[in-house]
């Protein structure tokens, strides 16, 4: 499945064309599927890329840190106030006429399609009840009013900013804020899975990343040679790589450990752990995957997996349980059945993990006359797993009414999308590469326990 094209059609300003045709000055971030084809000669020195839509994973053998950071980019823009719902805002439901989603107490409403109060103020979308859980359990956080400094509403400016660590595009590296992390926690011999991005293309917050790959799924992972000439071809390569020490022969040998590792892995016959089940989707696909990396001791460092369709311009619907009416409640379906389903899968393996939800931006506080949301701003994150002070909402809400919002009638950007990004980092390797967010000072939100932070490895207690 590809990376969702719906917002091909939009003007790149926060407009949908009429016409649905594609913008063509867009079609250049077209994706394209390739197949993973390995060949023998390059792979003892590392992967080849291939491409697909469940996002990019970053690997690092037995020398990698004990935790690990999985990265979910909602693409498209999503509509953070129908994901975490201001109820108790009155020009929320004014903006919203028929979008907005019930308030908890609201009981003309069916129970169905009121919002899960989570402080007495904002309440989750009824679809991610799977979610709901884990909140109270104190294991998932919620931000709101997330964003970066890009003003621009197109999806490419947004996401190209976030995925490259910056304020606004264009204002540095053409690097990605994962690579830069990756770049300077880097010890010899590397893993030849360092980078892994299952994805149709790879994701900007990727690009320079040591051995950084992109592909479709783990069955890619092979020689590319036929099935009856697999065991001559390993036995070769094995004769090849020998004893040597160098680092060429190193790397040839823990290639074909990994690939012996990989080639047991049957993603057809999994059983996630204590009766998870993961939907048969994109999302669900990608984090089952990364449960069996994880679960197969290969050094996962960090997985990060795209979720497209948030561009929701028509038909956007609000919460209908059951038919699931409007493009946003099979996403959002989708997105509380896929963590859930990971997070039972990992069980005690939840302390070492967190996961980041995020989107490029948000949508209008008014919808519009297509029953929809146009491009806005400020959006909702999520993060959940190890040490995480959950519970919470954690927001500078000042309200929606017009004299709140910005020029243009969006909710403005109040957390820097790089605060929630840095204590994730801080939290999952005890370090933070100075030039991660270039000409960003650094503003913790608090979103870590003291003592989980203080037990988190440090670059200088990795094997050299």
């Amino acid at each position: 499945m590809a990376l969702t094209k719906d917002w091909w059609s939009c003007d790149g300003k926060g407009h949908r064309d009429p016409s649905g045709v594609p913008n063509p000055n867009l079609l250049d971030f077209a994706p394209s599927r390739r197949g993973l084809m390995m060949g023998a000669s390059m792979a003892m020195a590392g992967w080849l890329g291939a491409r697909s839509a469940l996002g990019q994973i970053s690997i690092s053998a037995k020398k990698s840190r004990d935790r690990i950071m999985v990265v979910v980019f909602l693409r498209g823009g999503a509509d953070g106030l129908s994901i975490v719902v201001p109820y108790r805002d009155s020009d929320y439901y004014r903006a919203r006429p028929t979008l907005a989603v019930a308030s908890p107490t609201d009981r003309t409403a069916g129970a169905e399609t009121r919002a899960l109060d989570l402080d007495g103020f904002f309440g989750f979308n009824p679809l991610l009840a799977p979610l709901l859980p884990l909140y109270k359990s104190g294991e998932l956080l919620a931000l709101h009013a997330v964003g970066s400094q890009d003003p621009s509403r197109s999806h490419f400016e947004a996401m190209s900013a976030m995925e490259k660590g910056l304020a606004r595009e264009g204002s540095g590296p053409s690097s990605g804020w994962l690579a830069r992390q990756l770049a300077d926690t880097t010890h010899d011999p590397a893993s030849p899975l360092r980078a892994v991005a299952i994805a149709d293309v790879m994701p900007d917050s990727l690009r320079g990343a040591p051995q950084a790959i992109a592909m479709q799924s783990l069955e890619e992972f092979r020689l590319a040679v036929g099935e009856s000439d697999r065991a001559a071809a390993e036995r070769a390569l094995a004769l090849l790589y020998g004893t040597g020490r160098d680092e060429v022969s190193i790397a040839g040998r823990e290639t074909l450990e990994t690939l012996k590792t990989l080639r047991t892995l049957d993603t057809k016959s999994y059983r996630a752990a204590s009766g998870a089940t993961y939907p048969v989707s994109d999302l669900g696909t990608g984090l089952k995957q990364v449960a069996m990396l994880i679960k197969a001791n290969l050094g996962l460092e960090v997985a990060c997996l795209n979720k497209g369709g948030w561009d929701t311009h028509i038909a956007q619907g609000a919460t209908v349980a059951g038919a699931k009416l409007g493009l946003l409640a099979s996403l959002l379906d989708d997105v509380g059945q896929s963590l859930a389903a990971f997070h039972r899968d990992m069980g005690a393996e939840m302390y070492r993990i967190s996961v980041v939800v995020m989107t490029e931006f948000g949508r209008r506080v008014e919808q519009n006359s297509s029953l929809g949301t146009d491009h806005g701003r400020a959006s909702t994150m999520f993060v959940l797993g190890g040490g995480v002070r959950g519970g919470r909402v954690i927001t500078k809400w000042t309200g929606l009414n017009a004299a709140a919002l910005d020029e243009v009638g969006d909710l403005k950007v109040a957390i820097d999308y790089r605060d929630p990004l840095s204590a994730v980092l801080h939290a999952h390797s005890g370090y933070l590469a100075p030039d991660v967010f270039p000409d960003y000072v650094r503003n913790d939100p608090g979103m870590y326990n003291h003592s989980y932070l203080g037990s988190a490895p440090k670059i200088a207690d990795l094997p050299a």
